[in-house]
């Protein structure tokens, strides 16, 4: 059975009377061009008496000024190296491993640098590495080029010199002997940062350290504490799952620092007839929630209940419809046995002690190697923030954390900052804390330091610089030692630490693969509060207390782009959509299309395109954050709303980047769910939303099919070949029959493709920023983003479905009787489910071979190699426009501006600093041409040349893409299909494998790979 389902992209879709989807889907560009601003007033331009003849000579004039202007290009001064350095090869990519420990993402990397500069974040594909390379961490090499960063320590708010700095240290913390300093720094999880911090808590006694993470996992560590006594987070290897259970955790988000979502993809992909089954039970729509085989909308305090009865307790007091997926749940669990896995995100440490104990068979969960990337205790940070309120604390040494901006409730705690006796801020940016501290650290990049970490028990990690330090910075290790009396540098510090880890591997091979697999036993947790009474630690207050009169549950999360907030001034994260919500440079309250309407909030979409929506404030007790928008979210669980952590930052954040609101105002007792009331506000906001950008015409794109039929139907029912009319009689669209085009052999030499295996992509968006770094993609900013003017060569489309399962849509459809029966019930699966199904599609460039693109250009600015790509030549390109409306793809990007040293577009590139980060082996592109997705002939081409300088053929393995090398879940694929022992070579052999809109004929050279659900209840 083929998959007819109805797909939509936003609710505004289903509007059968709306006339701007119609509008959208006949209309490339939407935006017409304002002529009338350039060409001045219609009635004056009557009235002139200027000739004929007057005007051409005025245009042949300015025509000549300025191409003889044109003829003087850009003076750019170089100074060339007086004793080059021997490891840097102009035109030749250096590569260094390293590790990414910002105390929110932990990830295993390599550096691409050029010349000296980083300029690329690559997976650090090594056995045992650890850690999530998401879209922030590609992204991070960016903020190594921020213009915000501090260049120089502050002692009383000016520029100081070390020495200076150092000496005014002193001077206060002998003043400070006998008062209580508290140290909170972020979580290191680093052995040799632990012991740093013991020889100077050992030196100076009244300093104590606590651990503070902005994001807190506190109840999950009290509760691996209180099981296994040790301070740490289970592990999970979701490849070994059959059954996935997740109660509010989304796991291929940030939940417990993330990093799940490459075992989980596969687990995904019905190989042998088999593949996991994943049910969530979820209030706000998350990737996890996106990417299950069953989405059960269940608001916060429900979901205790459904875990409680998952684990033997009953289902009674449940609505029947969350029971009835309970108890389908739990009997597919006792059938997995040792396979099957729960999970919760719940901020209880009750609940999560649950969890922790109803796996304890699982093969799926591993206590024996736990996670040490969260070491964080709310109840000691708690009592950090009340004595300092109270005045029982009298000095406050931040390192890597911001609690003026992070903190609950942070207007009084900002009031109390200010007082303290001592205040000294540890930081790269002067962010809210640095800005009153009255002495500020400057500190590198991670990209500029040496470091190290065990993020799983028994495995670490080395980090190294690939830049020397921009400014004058000093890591916050390096000020340890010198206020210790220590005269070692910190480098030899940790090589000194290692001594025992090491064991038969020398020192330079670690920090060559940059992870070392060590049966060692190295503590570097901090000193805990003692044994964890379990009553005490439960932060569980908003699940237990009486909703406030007329509210609703409010669940914070981090989104995929933003995280805790640390990369706020990060223009590729701000622009990034949502996979989800499609929106971006926002945070916003989503809501349920149920509670919206009782209170009145609309969002509509304008003739553009863009979207708008109502206003609140969200009140939390005497706390009220103002102006928050509302943005209607199709799978919200009613009486539930979210709200986004990491956003309204202003310190140290360039003012286009000042975006949304500050939601940890509303973080209580550190707990994610709360209990709020919204008040409507007048006024409109205005998203930078692209859910209905680059529709493609509204044609059938998703193959979907559930594993039962992929296992027990033949292929031409679920994966049909597309048929087109000739002589009044149906073909195969892949017949020669078919082709209007002259065919050529294309099996000599190199021919690239490229496969998108929709059952492995979770919509992370690490490809997209993997993009954004390889190919120098410029940042429009939100007001061209709403304009549908985005410029990314890769964008995720996000599809909801009508009905909730495959099975339920197929089912309504079969059942169908008489005209008017179809008609009205095929009306009611165009109305937005309140529990919709929902597919990601990763969609660039199709590299068609037939490409209509080619054929409509006048002066062949794009063209077809023989390897396959689709090239375009921005010499020859005078932006007609016409190849982007001739694509069916919708994936051709027009740069209506320059965006490179323009003050307009005030981002990276107008700035010397950023644009440090521009891949030199890519042209920046100036305005009046069209972009698009090259396949990265940059890298095909130099694996190429590399094999043929030294005599061999190329390996399947070297031939990569930016997103295929970003993509550490394998949904895509790249290679050469005349290999035949390659793998895209396999997959496009593969039964689930189709193309793009195949009945336009356009033969791609990207191809998917069928969705398949494994939607069998129990």
């Amino acid at each position: 059975m083929a998959s007819n389902k109805k797909y939509w992209k936003s609710v505004e879709e289903l509007n059968e009377n709306s006339t701007i989807v119609e509008t959208l889907q006949k209309n490339e560009f939407v935006t017409e061009i304002p002529t009338d601003e350039f060409l001045g007033d219609k009635e004056t331009l009557e009235a002139t008496s200027t000739t004929r003849r007057d005007f051409l000579k005025y245009v042949g004039f300015t025509t000549a000024a300025a191409s003889l202007a044109a003829c003087e290009g850009p003076v750019i001064k170089s100074i060339p190296y007086v004793i080059a350095p021997d490891e840097i090869v102009p035109g030749v990519s250096n590569y260094y491993a390293t590790t990414i420990a910002d105390g929110f993402d932990f990830a295993n990397v390599l550096v691409k640098t050029r010349e000296g500069r980083p300029i690329k974040i690559e997976r650090n594909d090594l056995d045992g590495v650890n850690g999530s390379v998401n879209a922030r961490v590609h992204a991070s090499v960016l903020s190594l080029y921020d213009n915000n960063r501090l260049k120089t320590p502050l002692v009383g708010g000016k520029e100081s010199s070390w020495a200076d700095f150092d000496a005014a240290v002193a001077q206060k913390m002998n003043e400070m002997q006998g008062k209580d300093i508290v140290l909170m720094t972020q979580t290191f999880a680093s052995p040799s940062t632990s012991k740093l911090i013991k020889e100077f808590t050992g030196k100076y006694p009244n300093v104590r350290h606590v651990v503070y993470d902005a994001v807190s996992s506190s109840e999950a560590l009290d509760a691996f504490q209180t099981v296994y006594g040790t301070r740490a987070m289970a592990d999970y290897d979701f490849s070994k799952a059959e059954v996935i259970i997740s109660v509010g955790a989304d796991f291929l988000g940030d939940w417990q620092g993330g990093g799940y979502d490459a075992g989980y993809a596969k687990s995904r992909i019905p190989e042998n007839g088999k593949m996991s089954r994943h049910v969530q039970f979820e209030a706000n729509m998350t990737l996890s929630g996106a990417n299950a085989d069953k989405r059960v909308p269940t608001s916060p305090s429900q979901q205790m209940q459904v875990l409680k009865a998952l684990t033997g307790g009953s289902a009674s007091g449940l609505p029947e419809n969350i029971a009835q997926a309970v108890a389908s749940a739990k009997a597919q669990l006792a059938k997995a046995g040792s396979k099957g896995v729960v999970i919760t995100g719940l901020p209880s440490v009750d609940a999560q002690v649950v969890a922790l104990r109803a796996n304890a068979g699982s093969v799926v969960m591993d206590a024996q190697k736990p996670k040490m990337t969260r070491q964080g205790s709310a109840l000691e940070v708690s009592k950090v923030m009340q004595g300092v309120l109270n005045g029982n604390i009298k000095g406050l040494i931040t390192v890597g954390v911001d609690p003026v901006y992070s903190f609950p409730n942070n207007k009084k705690f900002t009031e109390a900052y200010q007082k303290l006796e001592m205040s000294l801020a540890f930081a790269m940016k002067k962010d809210a804390t640095a800005e009153l501290a009255q002495l500020v650290a400057a500190t590198p990049h991670y990209l500029e330091s040496w470091g190290d970490a065990q993020l799983k028990k028994g495995t670490f990690s080395l980090m190294q610089p690939t830049i020397r330090p921009l400014f004058s910075t000093r890591q916050f290790q390096d000020s340890l030692l010198q206020w210790t009396g220590n005269s070692k540098k910190y480098y030899d510090y940790i090589k000194e630490t290692w001594s025992g880890v090491l064991g038969t591997t020398s020192w330079s091979k670690a920090l060559e693969a940059g992870v070392l697999v060590s049966g060692v036993a190295v503590d570097n947790e901090v000193a805990s509060a003692g044994a964890i009474n379990l009553e005490s630690a439960t932060s569980n207050n908003a699940l237990s207390s009486t909703a406030q009169s007329g509210g609703m549950e409010l669940t914070l999360y981090t989104k995929t782009s933003m995280g805790d907030g640390q990369q706020a001034n990060n223009p590729w994260l701000q622009e990034m959509p949502d996979p989800i919500s499609r929106a971006s440079w926002d945070n916003y309250v989503t809501v349920s299309a149920m509670d919206a309407k009782d209170l009145g909030l609309t969002n509509e979409n304008v003739a553009n395109g863009g979207l708008n929506g109502s206003i609140v404030n969200v009140k939390m007790g005497d706390v009220v954050v103002e102006n928050v928008p509302v943005l209607i979210q199709p799978g919200q669980a009613k009486n539930s709303v979210g709200l986004a952590l990491g956003y309204g930052k202003k310190a140290a954040v360039q003012e286009e980047m000042q975006t949304g609101v500050n939601a940890y105002a509303l973080y209580d007792n550190f707990s994610t769910v709360q209990n709020v009331t919204l008040e409507k506000v007048s006024g409109t906001h205005e998203f930078a939303c692209v859910q209905l950008h680059n529709t493609m015409m509204g044609r059938d794109i998703i193959i979907e099919t559930s594993l039962e039929i992929f296992n027990t139907q033949n292929v031409s029912d679920w994966n049909p070949i597309p048929k087109v009319s000739k002589d009044h009689e149906e073909i195969p669209v892949t017949s020669p029959d078919a082709d209007l085009w002259t065919s050529f052999d294309r099996s000599v030499g190199h021919h690239f493709n490229l496969a998108i295996d929709l059952n492995a992509c979770t919509g992370c968006g690490a490809c997209v920023i993997a993009c954004h770094a390889e190919n120098n993609v410029p940042v429009v900013g939100k007001s061209e983003m709403r304009r549908s003017r985005d410029m990314h060569w890769l964008r995720i489309d996000r599809y909801y479905s009508s009905e909730e399962s495959f099975v339920a849509d197929g089912e309504k459809k079969d059942s169908m009787s008489g005209l008017s029966e179809s008609l009205s019930q095929f009306g009611e699966m165009e109305n937005p489910a309140a529990n919709p199904q929902v597919a990601f599609q990763p969609v660039m460039c199709q590299h068609c071979n037939h490409a209509p693109c080619e054929t409509v250009c006048p002066v062949a600015a794009t063209s077809h190699s023989r390897q396959g790509q689709n090239h375009m030549a921005y010499n020859r390109c005078v932006g007609t426009r016409y190849c982007a409306n001739n694509c069916p793809y919708k994936v051709r990007r027009f740069n209506w501006f320059l965006y490179s040293e323009n003050d307009e577009f005030d981002y990276n590139m107008n700035n010397d600093l950023g644009r440090m980060v521009l891949n030199p082996d890519v042209n920046v592109r100036s305005r009046g041409v069209m972009e698009k997705c090259s396949m990265c002939i940059q890298k095909t081409q130099l694996s190429i040349l590399e094999a043929k300088r030294d005599g061999r053929p190329v390996s399947d393995a070297q031939f990569q893409t930016a997103c295929s090398a970003a993509c550490d879940k394998g949904a895509m694929t790249f290679g050469d299909i005349n290999d035949h022992d390659s793998k895209v070579y396999k997959d496009k052999k593969d039964k689930r494998m189709y193309h793009l809109l195949e009945a336009v004929g356009t033969e791609p050279n990207v191809f998917y790979q069928t969705k398949v659900r494994n939607s069998k209840e129990a």
